[in-house]
This record gives C-alpha cells, structure tokens and sequence, in this order.
C-alpha cells in the first residue's frame, strides 16, 4: 500500500515505514500529524485517485526529528588564487510514516 500526498508544493510517495523530509513545522520529536492532504492511495489493484483529493484519507506520521545535512558550495578558479567555500542548511522535519488510511 502507498500513497501520494502534497506538503508545502512537493509530493511525495510513501509507503508505512518510509521517512521522509518534509518542510519545517515547530513540532518536537514523538509527536504524530495527520496530512490530509492524499492525491492518490493505492492497496494493490484497488487505486483511488482524488480530483484534486481523496476524500477521506490521510496519512498518519510521527516526528523523528529536523534534518541535518550540510550541502557545501565549493568554487575555485585554477591558477587565479580564487577559492570560495559556503554552506548551506535547508530546514526540514523528518517524519515517519506510520498509518496510511482512507
């Protein structure tokens, strides 16, 4: 069983059990949100498809915690003493799927 739901402009395709990145929400680690926002659930053969949304379905996640990779922006110039090294942070919430219903 998966589905497809929509947070912050991004869809995003899950099954129970994955995690994912999702955009920043103030929410400590352990608590669960319901994302009702579902354009498809599929459960083997039988797929329900929303115009726009499923009616009814929602995808149940708990909060594992804020991401925290890096991505570092590295430029260089060979034989012209130019090096510029930046950083860069995205915030995100990384949540775990626990329950997929409709």
């Amino acid at each position: 069983m998966y589905a497809v739901f929509e947070d912050g402009s991004r869809q995003y395709k899950v099954s129970e059990g994955d995690i994912v990145n999702i955009d920043l929400r103030p929410e400590p680690a352990g608590n669960t949100l319901e994302l009702t926002s579902v354009l498809l659930v599929s459960n083997g053969s039988d797929v329900k498809i929303g115009q726009p949304l499923v009616s009814g379905a929602k995808v149940v996640v708990e909060v594992v915690g804020e991401a925290d990779e890096k991505v570092r922006i590295q430029k260089f110039r060979r034989r012209k003493n130019y090096r510029r090294l930046k950083g860069h942070r995205q915030h995100f919430t990384r949540v775990k799927v626990k329950t997929i219903s409709v």
